[in-house]
């Protein structure tokens, strides 16, 4: 049997408990926050007061900071990409429904609030180029992007369970921050952002604890794989107007590491998470080939770590055309 075969087998097998998945690890939409939680209301007489209150408040946050929260949102506004993306995963019945395709549909509408809160609090606190924001964020989804895992959803459950746990730890970071410079609301809305980021993490690492007991080997593999060719950011091909090249994720990234919302050493500590999560150490019946793999895991994060510590990150403030000059503090 092919490994295609053998994947959708395992895929099929194991949807027989997709609905409890969803159950235990999405909120039903009448239960969950939304968006106008976190926001002024626009019915109310004190809108006007409240907006003011965001751009107060704004005026205090540095310009990296806004750097780093325009691209987190501009990452969750790229929603619709992702969600073909995992439409496409064998297995997953884009067509005929099934219950993967279940879970993507919920899954996507969970993050879709998101985007939506960040892009609306973002437009209220006067401090960003919108329409740079909106032109950067229409490319990356016109552009879409490449993760290296084809259709395979061994491959694609490590990513997803990989860059939950990423997302979390960034919009935790930029919730802190947010908290430090006594910006209180903007502080909750994205600390329940990344709420929702590690129950997402937690269910997509469920899929590969169970992958891991059923198909050991090729599990084992794919994780090699996903972790030799590094796991790319959903934003990877981020770019401004005007630029068919650009340097924008990089960056992004300088930024983020620069005020310490996402580092190299945040990358190692979520592979070291995973590989405590699913046990690698422990696992048995593998073969040789899967051996070698389990091997090379084991040692990865500390020879990821010795890299991590010659790298040097500029403190120069790169000039985004997302954020304007003033900001700059």
């Amino acid at each position: 049997m092919s490994l295609k075969n053998v994947r959708l087998e395992v895929m099929q097998f194991l949807e027989k408990d997709v609905d409890s998945l969803i159950e235990k690890y999405l909120i039903p939409v009448e239960n969950i926050w939304q968006p106008t939680d976190f926001l002024p209301n626009s019915e109310s007489n004190s809108f006007f007061d409240e907006v003011e209150e965001i751009r107060e408040l704004a005026k205090e946050l540095p310009y990296d900071f806004w750097v780093v929260l325009v691209g987190d949102m501009i990452t969750e506004e790229a929603l619709p990409t992702y969600e073909s993306w995992l439409m496409d995963v064998e297995g997953v019945g884009q067509v005929e429904r099934n219950p993967w395709s279940k879970w993507v549909r919920h899954w996507t509408s969970e993050e879709n609030r998101h985007g939506d809160v960040l892009n609306k609090y973002l437009y209220l606190s006067g401090r960003v180029n919108m329409r740079e924001i909106e032109k950067t964020t229409q490319y990356l989804i016109a552009d879409g992007f490449d993760i290296g895992t084809d259709r395979d959803p061994y491959k694609n459950f490590v990513y997803t369970s990989f860059q939950e746990l990423a997302t979390y730890i960034s919009h935790n970071r930029v919730a802190k921050f947010a908290k430090e410079k006594s910006n209180k609301q903007l502080s909750k809305m994205c600390k329940i952002i990344s709420g929702d980021e590690m129950r997402h993490h937690h269910a997509y690492s469920e899929f590969v604890e169970r992958i891991f007991a059923v198909d050991p080997n090729q599990m084992m593999l794919a994780f090699q794989y996903m972790m030799k060719q590094k796991i790319t950011m959903p934003a990877h091909f981020l770019r401004e107007s005007g630029d068919k090249i650009s340097s924008a994720f990089e960056e992004f990234s300088n930024t983020a590491q620069r005020i310490g919302v996402y580092t190299s050493k945040d990358y190692i500590d979520i592979l070291e998470k995973l590989i405590a999560r699913w046990d690698i150490a422990n696992i048995t019946n593998l073969n040789e080939e899967a051996e070698k793999a389990r091997d090379y895991l084991m040692k990865l994060p500390s020879r990821m770590l010795r890299l991590a510590d010659r790298m040097t990150i500029p403190q120069n403030s790169f000039q985004f055309k997302w954020v304007e000059p003033a900001v700059i503090k």
